[in-house]
């Protein structure tokens, strides 16, 4: 799992966010060419006015899979405060890849042992496999991030009706998962380090923008006390950290 979803945005992307940029703002096009020649295609995928575009506009059906979910990540993690595009582009691979097939519960694509829990990964990442080891280690991470920030709602509803673990254990296990991956030598040896320690430190961050993304646009609909007890207690230790 690499932190490589802009680098597989290609032209077309980048001419549908310009038509999205520009529509209903004439004056904008011109602009926004001029950024895309000056500064690249990062500083308009940090436009508020193309995640409007993207979830409201016609156009946006034709957008590629990995611009809407970069786009999607990096302005909820904004909204958290974390700034980090490596970081955002990270989050969004792991919703890409997580969102095919089993590969969410897959160690790596072609591995033939499925995890159904956070605890059967936490028995592999001192595996005698060393690389076996550093897969789990960063799957353990990946893997609480995917359900703690996709699926909030799930956990909290089990841990009210049926004493599951709560967020909590999610986050401390997901912070756990990529601290370890980030210590392991293979970390270093792939120049992955840096990236894992950034994901561990910023675990809470990038599991609140995902809870912002399947609030708003996955499961919109959902109205449940759990779900405001979880807003309100996000919001007050947000508050309370900055």
């Amino acid at each position: 799992m690499l932190a490589n979803v802009r680098a597989q945005l290609g032209r077309e992307d980048a001419q549908l966010v310009l038509r999205l940029l520009s529509r209903g703002r004439p004056d904008a096009a011109r602009a926004a060419e001029a950024t895309l020649a000056d500064k690249g295609l990062d500083p308009l995928l940090d436009d508020p006015h193309l995640l409007r575009e993207l979830i409201e506009a016609r156009q946006s059906a034709h957008a590629s899979l990995p611009l809407f979910c970069y786009v999607v990540v990096r302005h909820a993690l904004c909204r958290t405060g974390s700034d980090d595009r490596v970081l955002a582009d990270y989050v969004a691979s792991v919703l890409l890849h997580f969102g095919l097939r089993e590969r969410a519960r897959r160690i790596a694509e072609s591995d033939d042992q499925t995890y159904d829990t956070l605890a059967r990964i936490v028995e592999d990442v001192e595996s005698a496999d060393s690389e076996r080891a550093f897969l789990a280690r960063a799957h353990l991470g990946n893997y609480a991030l995917w359900l703690s920030g996709l699926f909030p709602d799930h956990i909290e509803h089990r841990r009210y009706r049926r004493g599951g673990p709560d967020l909590d254990y999610y986050e401390t296990l997901g912070r756990r998962g990529f601290q370890l991956a980030a210590d392991h030598r293979l970390a270093s040896k792939h120049g992955l380090a840096p990236l894992y320690g950034a994901a561990a430190d910023a675990f809470p961050a990038m599991r609140r923008a995902l809870n912002t993304v399947s609030d708003s646009l996955l499961f919109r609909h959902v109205n449940s006390p759990e779900r405001l007890m979880r807003q309100v207690r996000d919001a007050f230790l947000s508050d309370r950290a900055s």
